[in-house]
């Protein structure tokens, strides 16, 4: 007997990764990303349609067979009618679920045939094909790879939009196959791991709340701590003016051309002393982004007496993923920029030491970096691309749910040798949502020797927290560490849009991007002030208590300086020990009572 109440979650989960939240929100200003996120979005559920257009899904479940019309998807889809073929799974899934899975079946996805073209044949759009390939199938059960990209790619051009319902129409045979073994062992893999990361993230708030206590309790045993409403605000603007000033360099070696916005401070008249040149901080942008995404950040460095300089990295740039769209590209990002990023900063580096050594004091030099640019701070504080660790974990990249592997895994295709990356002008660093798990694994870590931060969100489904930034935390042996959690925040989180950027829906940003951009702007100054300005009185605003007062809801904000890996690892013990007593009380019955879109399976 097949007991439908058992289905009910599984069902449930199945709706919810078809919702609006996981088709659509995950859009970033490029193609690349947008696409990145879509496939493991979808990945546990469905997709497709024949030359004529799919007619049918079908949803094997033991020995029998579900079945679901796409014409009953596309009729509540259009007219909000539930017809009773849809009915049947409607009941287990409550009203808010239907209708996220409606606007999932009609909201457009703004892209071109071509664009998506483009990205389905490079190598990170077909490790996500063979991804989807392996849940969402032909009716006779075949691999779905090439079914798959052929019916998104002619869903791009459907005069109504790129939609999933479109998608579903296009896949090019009768019906589409649910591989539900696989799809339930990936809502599993899902469900796990979000399990361990969102304890892992009460772990880290938890340890936040006890470090603010102790530090009122260690620092200040007989006194009252610091009053911050009495301090400096760091969220308003510094008392400098500053100019900005647009560069165009050029590498002649690397036939590399790198756009620079200069942010320099205009020193007080006569100058003091302490502002004859100026401490310097570099910002390297992520993959598909461009000078503008963190100039909010540059103008408050600047505010601060800070010379900031934010280039443009010319083969992973929002231009990169245009010229991808319009087939002058044939992949997202070369793995050579795994290269070429640290080299521009350092190339950076020699120009303005050139031009503007009298000015600015390159010598003790910060850098910030987001996601592929928090790659590139981490490599340029002293990390080295560990092609052991790679060889190890790129082995399973197809069953990895960590999308920024689809990135760190390219490195394999370049050189093995000993890229030395570190370079002693840099002295601090940030590192905003970085990838490196994998590319530079615990032993690389381990040597960056310099002050670090490393800022992670929540709800981050492109560089995941715990693998990403909790657990690579861990492994830093540099006394000067710090781990800065935004609660609710995404990957987008900290980036202010620019003139080209496609709209985002909120769910991709976090609740509110503002008090992102007010606790960056905050803690970098503390953080470069302390450790490249040389302005200890700055450091009472580096701990968990100045988290707490910076925190607002609904992002709150977390800060620990110390994080041992013995406590993720009891989270984990505690989350297998929950998983197993589950799995004791869980049982499956199998009843034929119920017939209603059942059909036999075929062996």
């Amino acid at each position: 007997m097949v007991s439908h109440e058992c289905l009910q979650p599984r069902l449930t989960d199945t709706i919810e990764s078809l919702s609006w939240k996981a088709w659509a929100v995950k859009l970033r200003t490029g193609l690349g990303i947008a696409l990145l996120n879509l496939g493991l979005s979808i990945a546990p559920v469905v997709i497709p349609t024949p030359v004529q257009g799919a007619e049918e899904i079908y949803f094997p479940y033991g020995l029998l067979e579900f079945s679901l019309p796409i014409s009953a998807l596309e009729a509540y889809a259009k007219e909000g009618k539930i017809e009773p073929e849809l009915a049947f799974y409607a009941n287990y899934v409550d009203p808010q679920q239907l209708e996220q899975l409606r606007q999932a079946l009609i909201t457009p996805i703004e892209v071109t045939p071509v664009a998506i073209a483009q990205f389905l044949y490079s190598p990170q759009g077909e490790a996500i094909l063979r991804r989807l390939g392996e849940v969402i199938q032909t009716k006779a059960g075949q691999d779905g790879f090439y079914a798959i990209r052929a019916a998104l790619i002619k869903a791009a051009a459907d005069p109504e939009g790129f939609t999933l319902l479109n998608v579903l129409r296009e896949f090019p045979t009768y019906g589409i196959r649910i591989n539900s073994t696989r799809s339930f062992e990936l809502i599993e893999e899902l469900s796990a791991l979000s399990r361990r990361t969102q304890q892992a993230i009460a772990t880290v708030n938890q340890q936040s709340f006890t470090e603010a206590r102790a530090w009122t309790d260690v620092e200040y045993p007989i006194q009252l701590p610091p009053d911050f409403s009495e301090l400096p605000d760091l969220q308003q603007s510094g008392s400098f003016t500053y100019t900005k000033q647009t560069l165009t360099l050029t590498d002649q070696s690397r036939g590399r051309r790198l756009p620079v916005d200069l942010y320099l401070p205009i020193p007080s008249s006569p100058p003091k002393e302490e502002t004859a040149t100026f401490p310097v901080v570099v910002i390297s942008h992520g993959l598909g982004s461009e000078r503008m995404t963190f100039a909010y950040l540059a103008q408050h460095l600047a505010s601060y007496g800070f010379a900031v300089a934010v280039p443009e990295h010319p083969g992973s740039n929002a231009e990169q993923l245009q010229a991808l769209s319009k087939g002058l590209a044939n992949e997202v990002t070369p793995p050579s920029e795994l290269i070429n990023r640290p080299l521009d900063i350092q190339f950076l580096l020699d120009e303005l030491e050139q031009a503007y050594g009298e000015q600015l004091n390159l010598q003790d030099v910060g850098v910030v970096g987001q996601s592929f640019g928090g790659y590139t701070a981490l490599a340029l504080a002293g990390a080295n691309i560990n092609f052991e660790q790679l060889e190890e974990d790129c082995a399973q990249l197809d069953n990895s749910l960590n999308l920024s592997l689809l990135l760190q895994c390219r490195a394999l295709e370049l050189p093995q040798t000993d890229y030395q990356f570190r370079d002693p002008r840099v002295k601090a660093a940030i590192a905003i949502n970085p990838v490196g798990s994998t590319i530079f694994g615990q032993s690389q870590f381990s040597q960056i020797q310099i002050p670090l931060m490393l800022v992670a969100g929540s709800n981050d489904t492109v560089a995941p927290a715990l693998p990403e930034q909790i657990r690579p935390f861990t492994w830093l042996t540099t006394p000067e560490k710090y781990l800065v959690l935004l609660n609710k925040g995404t990957h987008f989180s900290a980036l202010a849009p620019s003139p080209d950027d496609i709209a985002l829906p909120a769910p991709v940003l976090g609740p509110d991007p503002q008090i992102a951009f007010n606790y960056m702007q905050a803690l970098s100054v503390a953080f470069f002030k302390t450790y490249i300005a040389e302005q200890p009185e700055y450091q009472p605003y580096l701990n968990a208590g100045y988290a707490e007062y910076l925190s607002q809801d609904p992002m709150p904000l977390s800060l620990v300086e110390s994080l041992m890996p013995k406590q993720l690892v009891e989270t984990s013990r505690n989350e297998q020990g929950n998983n197993e007593r589950g799995e004791q009380s869980e049982s499956y019955g199998h009843s034929p009572t119920h017939q209603q879109n059942l059909v036999p399976v075929n062996p």
